[in-house]
């Protein structure tokens, strides 16, 4: 997938039983990014935890690298759609149950923004941070 067909928005899944709506997107700079990040080093998730090494900023990391458990809420599977070798690249979305506490009334929209973010997360070398934008959920 090029970076221009992924100059749209990404809608995650919705993976909390019970509900009706998505709580995460990409925004476009977002999947653009996450799209070359994933070709450099393979599947991707994403965590936020509302802890101490950029505050509120979601980290990404390779899959399987930060290990999650029953502490943690999946708030969705972003799709950015098959890769070169038509393979498979959802990434997953966590956030810590505690964090999910506070924002559980918020939809995310994970963005980019220049600066440079924590060194935990993959785009850190990029120049650029992944950023949460959000809004209360709608009904």
């Amino acid at each position: 997938m090029s970076v221009d067909e992924l100059a749209r928005r990404i809608v995650g899944t919705i993976t909390i039983a019970g509900e009706a709506s998505p709580r995460v997107e990409l925004a476009p700079a977002a999947a653009a990014l996450l799209d070359r990040l994933w070709r450099r080093h393979g599947p991707l998730m994403f965590h936020q935890s509302g802890g101490c090494c950029d505050g509120s900023a979601p980290m990404c990391y390779p899959a399987g690298e930060f290990v999650t458990s029953a502490a943690d809420v999946l708030l969705g599977e972003l799709d950015l759609g098959p890769g070169p070798d038509g393979e498979s690249r959802v990434a997953p979305f966590w956030m810590s149950s505690e964090q999910f506490a506070y924002w559980r009334h918020t939809y995310l929209v994970v963005d980019v923004v220049p600066g440079r973010g924590s060194g935990f997360s993959v785009e850190a070398p990029e120049g650029v941070r992944f950023l949460i934008r959000s809004r209360l959920m709608e009904g």
